[in-house]
């Protein structure tokens, strides 16, 4: 993928359109063919302080893309509203905040950090789709002189928001190194959007013959349920060559979120990842997959979800941390999800985690199977250590045990686990060669390109957030 200007030097802005403040300057630029709401908050004499002054530019910005229906960008070094205004510099970006807010499922949005983004501000940073990051950027709500005051805490300005951590808190989509790869990648990024929530994603000319056999991806997942493998590399291999763009790589890395393509069609994949925690789903992976479900639902971007979970992981912490309420979120945002929905199970998909993966039931529109994925409530180890425990326990013989044991695993699995059961009620579509997993997917996507649904007349639902 290339870019075709450098988006520094050779920029279209509308001089009408543009705002001169303090530290506000809001122009219209075209991207890569793509017009774009750009808003840069930045420079003056106290470090991009915002000032009552910036209030109109910055709403004015927001207000255009949305007007406009097009992508808005912010471009962001500021140390948070001017102490010496007083509340006027709070309520101009708390006026900014509620302009974002509105601009949320609407248009697409992304904040680029270049520098400081602290104190009410760097709250902006939750409110827009996607955030990169450069290298010598920090964020954070409280600083160090606050933690110290309130807690006696002696604390850096990289501790509290330096990039590493954000790229493992999820706050940041990527992490870059200068302004110049924000803006390249920033323009890889909306390559895969339409400019608003009504329109569609650019379909790209596509050479890479969408029934190509993906031997790649068929050897990569083990037979062993318990052997790992980078689940990126299946997927890789199933889309588009050169397609996939993976966001919040290093948050949540048990949950791949990605853009990519097949047959030149934008889609959103969700995957477990078996090579990190074993592909669980804890707390976090929810939320990351739930709020990238959400985000590609609003902008009418089809869903592949790939499975391969053990279920949900187990803990006193997460527990107690609430993962009922959190896990719930992914099912909310799949339930409510009503663009074309793919489920492919590649190998475990058990109990709660199961159903929480897109399945049949939560509405995708097509389930497939690989040969020898396993559907179950658990894995067939654990359901015979439980219906089968006085059994076993009957046996004095320890080999003759272990023997009794494996027995009853080979006839639970034969049994329970496998694509056919789940087939034969219903819950899988079809159970298909690994290799022909993109020439599946392909055809699909085709046949669902005129989905719609009627949403219903709510203002809009409670989700579990």
């Amino acid at each position: 993928m290339t870019i075709s200007f450098d988006p520094l030097s050779h920029t279209d802005e509308s001089p009408f359109l543009s705002h001169h403040c303090q530290v506000a300057k809001s122009t219209i630029r075209t991207i890569d063919s793509r017009q774009v709401s750009v808003l840069e908050l930045g420079g003056g004499s106290r470090h991009g302080a915002i000032t009552s002054a910036d209030a109109d530019a910055m709403k004015r910005s927001a207000e255009l893309s949305g007007s406009m229906g097009i992508p808005f960008l912010l471009i962001l070094d500021t140390s948070g509203a001017d102490i010496t205004e007083g509340p006027a510099g709070l309520h101009a970006w708390g006026t900014f905040a509620a302009e974002l807010a509105r601009l949320s499922g609407v248009v697409p949005t992304t904040a680029i950090v270049t520098g400081a983004c602290v104190s009410g501000p760097s709250l902006v940073l939750g409110l827009v789709d996607h955030v990169i990051m450069t290298k010598e950027a920090f964020a954070y709500v409280s600083g160090p002189d606050s933690v110290r005051e309130f807690t006696g805490v002696e604390v850096s300005r990289s501790e509290l928001g330096s990039t590493n951590l954000h790229a493992t808190s999820g706050v940041a989509s990527l992490i870059v190194e200068d302004l110049d790869e924000a803006m390249e990648n920033f323009s890889y990024l909306i390559e895969y959007l339409p400019n608003n929530h009504i329109e569609n994603s650019t379909i790209f000319s596509c050479d890479d013959d969408i029934t190509r056999s993906c031997d790649i991806a068929a050897n990569t997942v083990p037979d062993s349920p318990n052997a790992s493998y980078d689940v990126r590399e299946v997927i890789d291999d199933i889309v588009d060559a050169e397609s996939l763009f993976e966001i919040r790589p290093q948050y949540a890395p048990n949950m791949v979120t990605s853009f990519a393509r097949i047959n030149g069609i934008s889609i959103g994949i969700i995957a477990n990842q078996p090579n990190a925690r074993a592909g669980t789903i804890d707390i976090e992976a929810s939320r990351k997959a739930a709020r990238f479900v959400a985000f590609c639902d609003a902008f009418n971007i089809a869903l592949v979800t790939f499975v391969d979970t053990p279920g949900f992981e187990p803990g006193k912490d997460l527990e107690w941390r609430g993962m009922i309420r959190h896990g719930a979120e992914l099912v909310y945002a799949y339930a409510q999800a009503s663009v074309p929905r793919i489920c492919i199970i590649l190998r475990k998909s058990y109990g709660g985690a199961y159903i929480v993966m897109d399945s049949k039931n939560l509405g995708n529109d097509w389930c497939a199977a690989w040969p020898n994925a396993e559907i179950a409530v658990m894995g067939a180890s654990g359901a015979v250590a439980i219906l089968n425990r006085k059994q076993i326990g009957a046996v004095e013989d320890e080999t003759s045990r272990d023997e009794l044991r494996q027995k009853l695993i080979k006839e639970y699995e034969t049994q329970f686990s496998n694509p056919k059961q789940a087939a034969g009620l219903g819950y899988v579509d079809a159970i298909i060669d690994p290799a022909s997993t993109r020439g599946f997917i392909a055809t699909v996507l085709m046949s669902l390109s005129t989905k719609r649904e009627n949403t219903s007349r709510r203002k809009h639902g409670n989700s579990p957030l």
